[in-house]
């Protein structure tokens, strides 16, 4: 765009580059956050100098191929600047166009209102709600360095790459910065690079109302090498900064980053009024006169900025074509590693992997689901080599340790992830490491405490992260922990959130099969809702997975004649139950039934003449569930019932609560047979 004649064009035009850079960023955020009506320019105003020494001095990217797997990974924890994102990117060359930016925070835009890396190419990351980047950021670095240890040979450094993170005060006051900072600082993720934005700032005014911590200190006990910026402005001391940061491999690096937000604004600098809202025309205009840029036109990138902040296509593709010219080179050398390495960075897991899954018969019962659980994932890890997790201090409990050493400072090639009593950074981060690419991720944890990544999990499903959920003890059956770890309502609340597959198998052989479809499953997150307590292997769930639990639901047990007089339907637990009653129902001339039930999610996908082949209309039918009976009307209709638990637990045996809650084949016989007689 050609830069307007006013009145002081040659004392604006007379600036050096970086500033007229700078102050482009910034004007580009005032003028779409009022464009929008909404928005939030003062922290893009603020961090504008940081943003520019990032994608120009620093950041190793290609903007026309934004996937390029060496690239530096590029995470806005402070979301809500998103506008600062988007100014970067739009002036260093990726597919966002002006037309973009004017249409900031409108629907159907690659500008939303918050970063979203299904919208926007070049986004690494869905961020808004506080504290997820940062803690996102530390399952890149685990990868990063994981995958390096695993494919780097000498005079081949084909994986290495940083992990860049803008934060903010909001981000480190949320309780899952401080695992994620904790958690990186044991592991020592040399590679982790956050610069706080220390603008004393937020909505409710000035941060000392509620933040009065001593940040430096903090960090260099979590371990971490810490700096001090002390003026956002000073482009060299960031600059050192960040090289020191870089140099630094030992140990995650904290740039802490004196900003002012809604820097130059003269009434709003500094103020929380330059936080959350459109600065108004006068005082942008007014803002404009403090920085000598015209105040029109609006959205202005002076030609000499567009020049030298779009040399960065040059540069990014030189840096990208130079990697790849590497790649060959290593892949002369060493071809089963690059063949490897492709393999996982697709995505696509190893040819014959699904012969590794048990099947169990019923001699191998009773067996916990969860025991199941480690019986199949232990042979599929050996199948499946970038398969990386673990458990939040459950290990034993949850079953998921492979056959591998665990990922650590010694040993960067484990597999095994500790993440210690962390679920809130375990959920997230399994987010960071699924983004990067190169490695599958799982994690596990009480079903109960699937409340504190419950964030990470919605995330996930926004974004369409095929982290794995390994969710144990998922019912009264736990027994005598009591109400405090007996999950209730998680099950309805998994059902209600989009983009989620949840699965609560009934026996060995539908954890198998629920293990094969969160492998294949690549657009979201799966949760394997298991048991504590020991179930039969049924006689049945070891067919096809075609014709199982992959559909959602099947008929385990039919009934004898031509059609049911009822239909038992089941998850889990329950399922041993339902047969249970089938048999004693027969003996009352009712012919029954049973359904298993594993996901409602993958049921509800199939054609409406499965559904009703499982289902069929007009017959009565019973659900059973030790959970909440909420959502269950979706699939026993106005004429069915459920035998469900809408009430907290009980500290007592598995059997005893089992019985004190109606979850007996006596109680299911009653009720079913009230229910076909009408």
């Amino acid at each position: 765009m050609t830069e307007p004649m006013t009145e002081g064009r040659e004392a604006w035009a007379s600036q050096p580059i970086e500033t007229r850079s700078i102050d482009t960023i910034r004007t580009l955020a005032m003028d779409a956050v009022q464009n929008a009506g909404s928005g939030h320019p003062g922290t893009a105003m603020a961090l504008a100098p940081i943003a520019y020494t990032l994608w120009m001095r620093h950041m190793r990217y290609d903007p026309r191929d934004p996937s390029w797997f060496d690239r530096d990974r590029f995470i806005l924890s402070a979301g809500h600047a998103s506008i600062l994102q988007y100014a970067a990117m739009h002036l260093t060359g990726f597919d966002l166009p002006m037309e973009e930016l004017q249409r900031f925070r409108r629907a159907g835009s690659l500008t939303p209102g918050h970063p979203e890396n299904f919208v926007t190419a070049g986004v690494e990351t869905t961020t808004g709600p506080l504290g997820q980047g940062v803690a996102n950021s530390v399952g890149f670095a685990i990868a990063e360095t994981h995958l390096a240890a695993i494919f780097n040979r000498p005079g081949h450094e084909i994986v290495d790459h940083h992990t860049y993170v803008i934060c903010s005060d909001g981000d480190l006051m949320e309780g899952v910065s401080s695992e994620a900072a904790s958690l990186a600082g044991h592991l020592g993720l040399g590679k982790l690079i956050w610069l706080y934005d220390d603008n004393k700032i937020t909505i409710d005014g000035s941060v000392d109302i509620t933040f009065s911590e001593d940040v430096a200190g903090r960090f260099e006990a979590l371990g971490w090498h810490v700096q001090n910026a002390p003026d956002a402005n000073d482009l060299e001391t960031i600059d050192a900064c960040l090289e020191a940061a870089r140099a630094e491999t030992d140990r995650p690096s904290l740039i802490i980053v004196r900003s002012h937000i809604g820097y130059g604004s003269p009434n709003k600098q500094d103020t929380a009024a330059a936080h959350g809202s459109p600065l108004g025309e006068d005082e942008i205009r007014l803002t404009k006169e403090t920085y000598g840029w015209p105040a029109e036109p609006t959205f202005l990138v002076p030609d000499d900025v567009r020049d030298h902040m779009g040399a960065q296509v040059q540069r990014g593709e030189a840096l990208a074509g130079e990697w790849r010219e590497r790649f060959d080179r290593y892949r002369a050398e060493h071809p089963e590693l690059a063949a490897e390495l492709e393999r996982r960075i697709d995505g696509t897991p190893p040819s014959g992997w699904a012969d590794a899954l048990p099947t169990f018969s019923p001699a191998d019962g009773p067996i916990a689901t969860r025991a199941a659980s480690g019986a199949v994932l232990r042979p599929l890890a050996l199948a499946i080599p970038e398969l990386v997790g673990g458990s939040a201090d459950l290990t034993g409990s949850n079953n998921t340790l492979i056959d591998s050493e665990d990922f650590s400072r010694a040993s960067r090639t484990g597999r095994n992830l500790r993440w210690g009593i962390r679920e809130h950074v375990m959920g997230s981060a399994a987010n960071g490491l699924a983004l990067h690419g190169g490695v599958r991720p799982y994690v596990a944890t009480f079903f109960i405490f699937s409340d504190y990544a419950r964030p990470a999990i919605r995330l996930a499903a926004l974004m369409g992260v095929p982290a794995i959920y390994v969710l144990t003890h998922d019912s009264i059956g736990l027994g005598a922990d009591g109400p405090t770890h007996q999950p209730i309502e998680h099950l309805a609340s998994f059902r209600a959130m989009p983009g989620v597959v949840t699965l609560r198998p009934a026996d060995a052989n539908e954890v198998a099969t629920a293990w094969r479809i969160a492998i294949e499953r690549r657009d979201g997150p799966t949760l394997l809702v298991l048991t504590r307590q020991k179930l039969p292997v049924l006689p049945g769930t070891d067919r096809p997975a075609e014709d199982g639990l992959a559909r959602g639901a099947y008929v385990l047990s039919p009934e004898a004649g031509d059609g049911p007089a009822l239909v038992l339907i089941a998850s889990g637990s329950e399922v041993e139950l339902a047969l249970g009653a089938q048999k004693e129902l027969a003996t009352r001339g009712v012919d029954a039934r049973v359904v298993s039930f594993p996901s409602w999610e993958l049921f509800r996908d199939q054609p409406a003449s499965h559904r009703a082949s499982v289902l069929p209309d007009g017959v009565p039918r019973l659900a059973v569930e030790a959970g909440a009976s909420l959502g269950w009307r979706e699939w026993i209709g106005s004429a069915g019932d459920v035998i469900a638990i809408d009430r907290f637990g009980q500290s007592g045996s598995g059997t005893d609560n089992y019985r004190d809650y109606g979850l007996t084949t006596e109680a299911i016989v009653a009720r079913a047979t009230d229910l076909a007689r009408g």
